[in-house]
């Protein structure tokens, strides 16, 4: 085999080392210009993403303020007192309605709130920041008298802008008696936007800006508009950006969007000198990465010269790379086998969560059978305490030799029997959350069975009942459930009116009414006992609440009513007769087949 010279092999290196050095140049050059490039157009589609997130959250912001002030010219405008004054047949004067209209401006956050005739006079104003020449310029009442909602940015006569909505109002004919306008206030809106680095600005169909954290832009066109042909835009395009006249070194990102309903378009602006940081550290990482490989191929260039001189030197890295590698193999092995015991550590896991899951499954069913025996226990306290009663009236008949009535007397036990032999299968029936047969039900009926179970315990305390419930008052429903909750109401309200005592106090009245409203019956329990409050009232319904005393209660009367109302198709609320406290329970059942259908 040919061997070369000294000679011949340092000119091959320098010819490979002038090849390697011509190809790194050519590379460095092509290699910067495609990760700037690369660089570029990630950092520009990451700010722009961020500018189209930062648009999406400010468009929900001020659609949301904007939605809640464009409901209220048409709000306002069916309020009668606003409509007699304005077409003259109402009695209130200018000064009553001007103290309303500044209620309504500070509830609602208004800057201002007008009411005006057709043409556009003011006539009365909340805060008399609008004057007539403002309202007419804006073009308001042709569209109001279009039937339509006007809109129009104003400036106010204390020199702040707003936004206007404004709304017809109809007189006693139907015809169009004047107009109501309410005043958005700009500045909270500004104020918000103005802790923000980046130009947030709201432009109109005329590519006018109205509204902006930068103040100078106010009134000026974002882009040349016809309708402003000499006045020089705020923006000029620079390829992908856009600049601003204020300073034409600095480059921006925008993202816009029209406003739906409004007919704006909101521009974010995000400063672009984010991407020409990145096409910079790009092309210097990149210049140096191609450097470091240069200069790393040439010394592996120049290390073919040792070549011969390293033979040994080979051999024992041959020796190094076959431990190297029974070292990994090692390591492989010591892995697979943490792989292993991690997978069988899994399985287990699984298995206990198996267990623990079929453990909640068992103490579901055990809560609810719980809930049933608890509910059981108090609906039969009240039928057991009615069966004592007439045992008791049985005995003292036999005592006084009266058996006359005796058979009347186990007659009614025999009934309680029986109605707790039902209430069991109701109860039942609510606790697995069936339906029931509707039919036909006299509401006086109802009345007079669930006064058979209760009558007595009211007047052992000296509670009056008085019901006002006329014959022929029919509800599609279930008479044993609908029953079983007038006893449940009747009851609470005794134990309201008793408090902690044997006997209410004097004048101490439940009153039982029913009445026929619009295809339902209307059925309300009442009492004047001491009512209860705005956190009661919101838990009444949930099952085991109670303020009773420990021992004097479940809590589950009322939610039992409340699922038997809902199983009858109904509904049921509580309310505050008035100021002199009392409850008032309001049951509302469908009165034909076919209302009863339809609420399902």
């Amino acid at each position: 085999m040919k061997t070369m010279s000294g000679v011949q092999q340092r000119n091959s290196h320098r010819r490979l080392f002038g090849a390697v050095i011509v190809a790194a140049c050519i590379c460095l050059v092509v290699s910067v210009y495609l990760a700037r490039e690369w660089a570029g157009r990630r950092a520009y589609e990451d700010l722009r993403t961020a500018a189209e997130e930062s648009l999406a959250l400010q468009i929900e912001a001020l659609t949301g303020v904007m939605e809640k002030y464009r409901l209220i010219p048409a709000l306002l405008s069916r309020r009668q007192t606003l409509r007699g004054f304005l077409d003259g047949s109402s009695t209130a004067d200018e000064i009553e309605v001007v103290e309303m209209l500044r209620g309504i401006a500070a509830a609602s956050g208004a800057r201002d709130i007008v009411l005006a005739d057709p043409a556009g006079k003011v006539i009365a104003s909340a805060r008399s920041l609008t004057d007539t020449g403002t309202i007419e310029r804006s073009k308001l009442p042709e569209a109001t008298m279009q039937r339509r909602l006007g809109r129009a940015a104003l400036e106010l006569d204390d020199g702040t802008r707003a936004y206007a909505f404004a709304s017809h109002v109809a007189g006693a004919d139907g015809a169009n008696a004047g107009m109501i306008a309410v005043m958005v206030p700009f500045g909270a809106i500004e104020a918000n936007w103005s802790l923000s680095s980046n130009p947030i600005f709201v432009t109109d169909t005329r590519e006018f800006v109205f509204l902006s954290n930068r103040l100078d832009w106010l009134g000026k066109p974002w882009q040349a508009s016809a309708s402003a042909p000499n006045v020089e835009p705020l923006s000029f395009a620079a390829g992908d950006f856009v600049r601003v006249p204020a300073d034409r070194t600095v480059r921006y990102i925008e993202a816009a969007r029209t406003i739906p309903n409004l007919g704006w378009t909101m521009h974010v602006l995000i400063h672009a000198e984010p991407v020409a940081t990145a096409r910079r550290n790009a092309g210097w990482l990149t210049a140096l990465a191609i450097i470091l490989v240069t200069v790393s191929v040439l010394i592996l260039i120049g290390r073919r010269e040792m070549n011969l001189a390293r033979a040994r030197l080979e051999k024992a890295q041959n020796l190094r790379l076959e431990r190297l590698v029974r070292d990994r193999t090692a390591e492989l092995s010591t892995v697979n086998a943490a792989l292993r015991n991690e997978v069988e550590v899994r399985r287990e896991a699984e298995r206990q969560l198996r267990e623990t899951q079929d453990e909640l499954v068992h103490a579901a069913k055990l809560a609810v059978i719980g809930q049933m025996s608890a509910t059981l226990s108090h609906e039969y306290n009240q039928p057991l305490a009615a069966i004592k009663t007439y045992a008791a009236n049985g005995v003292r008949m036999i005592e006084r030799e009266k058996t006359d009535g005796l058979p009347d007397v186990l007659a009614r036990i025999g009934q309680m029997v029986d109605r707790m032999s039902a209430l069991s299968r109701t109860l039942l029936a609510f606790s697995r959350k069936p339906g029931t047969k509707l039919q036909p039900v006299a509401i006086d009926e109802v009345v007079s069975d669930a006064l058979i179970l209760i009558g007595q315990r009211a007047r052992k305390a000296g509670i009056s009942i008085v019901s006002d419930v006329p014959a022929g008052v029919t509800a599609h429903s279930g008479k044993l459930r609908l029953s079983q909750v007038l006893v449940n109401l009747v009851g609470n309200a005794i134990d309201a009116l008793r408090g902690e005592n044997e006997t209410a106090p004097a004048g101490a009245v439940i009153r039982i009414c029913a009445a026929m409203e619009g295809g339902r019956v209307v059925l309300s329990i009442e009492d004047n006992g001491p009512g209860m409050g705005a956190s009661v009232r919101d838990r009444i319904f949930e099952p085991f609440f109670t303020t009773k005393p420990v021992g004097s209660g479940l809590g589950l009367g009322l939610s039992v009513v409340d699922n038997i109302v809902r199983d009858l198709n109904g509904t049921v609320r509580v309310e505050t007769p008035g100021p002199g406290g009392g409850a008032r329970f309001v049951i509302e059942l469908p009165a034909e087949a076919a209302a009863a259908e339809a609420a399902e």
